[in-house]
């Protein structure tokens, strides 16, 4: 196995969100591959965890990255989260991303979980998907 395509994956994915219609119309620029500084704005985007696993074989290295996003608001309701969430998932559907290394073999959504967070002024949604990448 090799880690060593988790930044270029991690900045392609970045890369993809900044660069979508959908996303942005929603966000703006507000994605964060780190904790937004300060004081964050009422929503935004994030990207979270990963895990790696080792799919190489006798052909060659490869790697499944499983990798969150998630999309943190102060409206009220789910329904603007949702419909970010929504947007990440579908900006990413098809999506051929350019990794500076590796390449990208598959990625798919797995699955999402909603919830509130802190004293429940705040709604999450956290998209995990799956990105198979031959090294």
């Amino acid at each position: 196995m090799s880690y060593g395509a988790s930044a270029a994956l991690q900045a392609a994915v970045y890369q993809h969100l900044l660069a979508d219609p959908g996303v942005t119309a929603l966000v703006g620029s507000d994605i964060y591959d780190a904790a937004p500084p300060g004081t964050p704005p009422g929503t935004y985007v994030s990207l979270g965890p990963e895990d790696a696993l080792s799919r190489g074989d006798c052909t060659g290295e490869a790697a499944l990255f499983r990798f969150t996003v998630s999309v943190v608001t102060d409206a009220a309701g789910f329904g603007t989260a949702k419909q970010i969430a929504g947007a990440i998932s579908d900006a990413f559907l098809d999506a051929d991303l350019a990794l500076t290394r590796g390449t990208l073999v598959s990625l798919n959504f797995e699955r999402a979980r909603a919830r509130r967070v802190g004293e429940g002024d705040q709604r999450r949604i956290d998209l995990r998907f799956a990105a198979w990448i031959d090294d």
